[in-house]
């Protein structure tokens, strides 16, 4: 997950650091809308979810 956010970031050019948090929340919080990107993180650790 961190290694794709880094990729959106990598060629901004931030002004300040409150500019780069304010880009990284919004990619994050993009994240999230996409379960299907999500679950591709989740499927590549080998792990397998526990049932509630």
């Amino acid at each position: 997950m961190w290694a794709h956010l880094k990729d959106s970031l990598g060629n901004l050019a931030p002004c300040s650091i409150d500019e780069l948090a304010a880009l990284t929340r919004t990619r994050l919080k993009r994240m999230q809308y996409r379960p299907d990107v999500l679950d591709g993180f989740i499927a590549e650790t080998g792990l397998i979810p526990a049932s509630p």
